[in-house]
């Protein structure tokens, strides 16, 4: 007696192509998740960027950088005053900037990855994404040049000396050691 032919596959078959499937779509979803990371990454940089040139701007203008006095640094988060984008530097947002940008990640009442401002007397200035909430020690240190002197967990404010940062800044002459 002769067997009759097979139509459709057997279930190793199957399991076989489900498992590969579910394999490609873990990497891709791992990949895509990366990728969302590096944007967000680019976006911080570039508001960084965007904000010390309206600030630079700002002073051509006016001679000073806005002030936010003495020891104090503005935020929309809560623990800098929960300002809202247009004040965290007074006179800058429409004029030398459409909109005070805000951190990808920011959750402002836990207070991280807030864009913080401080210019003690208008001289020199320091804009700090402060805590990222998504980054690794690693993740502050694959930028260098934005690591937060003042907060890399080293003994010397004024220069990148530590292996613990908790914030990127850029800043002016003198807006270091804020």
């Amino acid at each position: 007696m002769k067997n009759p032919p097979r139509h459709g596959f057997t279930l190793v078959e199957l399991l076989v192509v489900i498992s590969i499937i579910a394999l490609l779509s873990s990497l891709a979803t791992a990949s895509f998740n990366s990728a969302r990371k590096k944007a967000r990454n680019a976006k911080r940089m570039s508001d960084l960027k965007t904000i010390s040139l309206a600030l630079e701007l700002y002073y051509d203008t006016n001679n000073a950088y806005p002030i936010t006095g003495v020891n104090t640094f503005r935020s929309e988060c809560a623990a800098w005053g929960s300002y809202t984008p247009a004040n965290v530097a007074l006179g800058l947002v429409p004029t030398y900037i459409a909109t005070f940008p805000s951190d990808p990640k920011m959750i402002i009442t836990a207070n991280t990855s807030c864009y913080l401002y401080r210019s003690d007397t208008g001289t020199a200035y320091k804009i700090i994404d402060y805590i990222i909430s998504e980054f690794s020690s690693a993740d502050y240190l694959s930028q260098r040049q934005l690591v937060d002197p003042g907060r890399d967990g080293g003994t010397n404010n004024s220069i990148v000396d530590g292996t613990a940062p908790t914030a990127w800044a850029i800043y002016s002459s003198g807006g270091e050691a804020y």
